[in-house]
């Protein structure tokens, strides 16, 4: 039981599981950023098209509800606005991928220029000294 729990312990306190734990907290926030578009904004421009209030609309009674039983509705409308808010995150989610690939190969191509200007700093070759004085000489040759 010992070990198990010390192995729980070095688990837990890894980076990556403490990088997971967030991302879900993350994405919990997200979820509720993107049912609300969905249920604010997109799903209302659909029940305009269908000249509704709601998507409602599209549901589909199969059997009218009675004193004894309920009605049995095909949900059409809920199941359309789940793949919208599927659509939805699967976009964002590609966006973001996208631009963190883009930003991971710019880091990249900046760190690979970096590299090459300062091998090519060291490969010019350096004055000597006896260059250097050559063309101090030259140099007050010139005013005289």
């Amino acid at each position: 039981m010992k070990k198990f729990v010390e192995e729980f312990k070095a688990f837990i306190s890894r980076g990556s599981v403490l990088d997971m734990a967030i991302g879900v907290i993350i994405g919990g926030a997200f979820g509720a950023i993107t049912s609300s578009l969905v249920a604010d904004v997109i799903t209302p421009l659909l029940a305009a098209l269908f000249k509704s209030p709601n998507t409602d609309a599209l549901n589909i009674t199969l059997r009218a509800a009675t004193e004894e039983s309920d009605a049995i509705v095909l949900g059409l409308g809920t199941f359309v606005g789940t793949i919208i808010n599927f659509l939805v995150i699967a976009l964002v989610i590609f966006s973001m991928i996208k631009a963190m690939n883009k930003a991971s190969e710019m880091a990249k191509s900046l760190a690979k220029k970096q590299e090459e200007e300062a091998a090519a700093a060291e490969e010019e070759p350096k004055p000597t000294s006896e260059e250097l004085l050559a063309a101090i000489l030259d140099e007050l040759k010139k005013k005289e």
